[in-house]
């Protein structure tokens, strides 16, 4: 779970065309593989084009931003900036699927709700997880009483748990984003050693 694919569509898998993408699916569920695109450029509007039975070439996993690398973990603090919710997915969706019972947090960050994507189903996670959810946004709507901004110092502080021993962070998003929570984490006390970033700047 976490891990990324290097995807080539309509070309030849030598073409040195390929794309990095974070793999969303459950790690539960070999067998169906999932991505979270959002449409940016040229290629990942081209993306939702493809048809049924188009042939893509994926090269995978590769990277280390992995619950799984962390086993002993007491909890697990997770940090999504938009698109950046797509690895994060893949490590609660396959959290869930094995009924792993360690606290865990999740702020996730977006310009407005609208932009949230799978808010509904990452609610839906908290049925099968021990699961807090900590949106902000930095256009909220009229009456929103949630977290506003940027996922400062203040913001982390107010819903981590008191004891942080053992919890391990992962921090996702574009990366002015995960340079200030890894800064921020910092002024808390979070040792460098507990928290694993992955930026979304690749294209």
């Amino acid at each position: 779970p976490g891990q990324f694919a290097w995807v080539t569509v309509r070309v030849s898998p030598w073409a040195m065309r390929e794309h990095p993408f974070s793999i969303a699916s459950s790690a539960e569920h070999p067998d169906r593989l999932e991505f979270t695109v959002k449409e940016r450029g040229d290629f990942t509007r081209a993306v939702g084009r493809l048809e049924s039975g188009e042939r893509v070439y994926v090269d995978a996993p590769y990277g280390a931003f992995s619950v799984d690398r962390h086993g002993d973990a007491a909890g697990f603090v997770f940090v999504a900036g938009g698109i950046g919710i797509a690895p994060i997915l893949s490590c609660l969706r396959t959290l869930a699927d094995r009924g792993d019972p360690r606290p865990v947090v999740l702020y996730y960050a977006n310009d407005t709700l609208e932009r949230a994507a799978h808010a509904a189903e990452i609610d839906a996670l908290r049925a099968r997880l021990h699961l807090r959810i900590v949106p902000v946004l930095l256009h909220p709507p009229a009456g929103w009483d949630g977290e506003r901004g940027y996922v400062t110092r203040e913001v982390l502080d107010r819903h981590l748990p008191a004891c942080r021993r053992g919890l391990e962070f992962f921090v996702c998003g574009p990366k002015p984003m995960t340079a200030l929570v890894e800064r921020e984490l910092h002024a808390l006390g979070v040792s460098a050693w507990h928290v694993r970033t992955e930026l979304f700047d690749l294209v």
